[in-house]
């Protein structure tokens, strides 16, 4: 059967080509270029236990490590305290979770604008191993690869080399990769270029959940955006552009604060699940 909607998709992409180049250009010509923000990329952290179990119910550290682009950067905030990893583990060390089960929170931030998923699987592959293996890891990407010529099994491949390395090399128990961003309602990107890259986003993010979820040890987060708006609001119509830096593009330091707060409720359900072993 003639998939009508997908050629009338397509042919109208062919005649707004044009416009897609145009705009496109445009974009890279005038959005303004925000720098990653200055602020610790590593860091431990000692943990007081609420509720004391025995010394040897505990495994003394929580290693944790972000990866991926610019938005793991934390680009868009002025500093890496107002960034992601900069609101997340103040929030997980004050976790009763986290406190009961660990002595120590080990985190780094392994990070940089632009980079794809190749640029992170190279990363990978050039970052030393560790001492100690890596608990969890936490990825953003896609948003480059959007924007990029990559095709979809080159995707593929490449999100599947990053949890095979991941847990080769680094030891990795629990990898989380974080949803791509809703990039259609990205105040930089303007009609109808929005869309089109809207739409490729959505085929990269459906593809990115089929992956995860072909392996247990892999969990994709598909980040509440309607909730974080929700809560702002509080009740009262907001504009959009307030989640968004500067550029339209990258999120404010609001959006990373409301990101790690849900990024901090899906480590400790995943801590607390009954099959979990991040103790020794």
């Amino acid at each position: 059967m003639v998939n009508t909607y997908k050629i009338a998709s397509v042919a109208r992409d062919v005649l707004l080509a044009p416009v897609y180049l145009y705009q496109g250009r445009k974009i890279k010509r005038d959005t303004v270029r925000l720098p990653e923000p200055n602020g610790e990329r590593h860091g431990q952290v000692q943990l007081s236990n609420v509720l004391e179990s025995p010394k040897d119910a505990r495994k003394q550290t929580l290693n944790l490590m972000i990866v991926g682009d610019s938005a793991a950067a934390g680009v868009g905030s002025e500093t890496q305290q107002e960034a992601l990893v900069g609101n997340l583990i103040p929030v997980l060390t004050q976790q009763s979770a986290i406190q009961n089960q660990f002595d120590t929170l080990n985190w780094s931030l392994q990070a940089t604008t632009g980079h794809t998923s190749f640029d992170i699987l190279r990363r990978l592959y050039v970052l030393p191993a560790p001492s100690q293996p890596v608990d969890m890891m936490v990825l953003s990407v896609g948003v480059n690869d959007t924007t990029s010529k990559v095709s979809v099994d080159k995707w593929q491949q490449q999100i599947e080399d990053i949890i095979a390395i991941a847990q080769r090399k680094f030891g990795v128990q629990e990898l989380i990769f974080l949803s791509l961003p809703p990039m259609a309602q990205m105040p930089a990107i303007p009609a109808p270029l929005n869309n089109f890259v809207g739409a490729k986003a959505s085929i990269l993010d459906k593809i990115l959940q089929q992956v995860c979820a072909a392996d247990d040890r892999v969990t994709y987060m598909a980040t509440d955006f309607p909730r974080m708006i929700e809560e702002h609001a509080n009740g009262t119509p907001i504009d959009i552009k307030v989640m968004f830096a500067s550029d339209g593009f990258h999120p404010s330091s609001l959006m990373y604060g409301y990101w790690a707060q849900q990024l901090s409720e899906l480590i400790i359900q995943l801590l607390d699940a009954p099959t979990a072993s991040f103790t020794d």
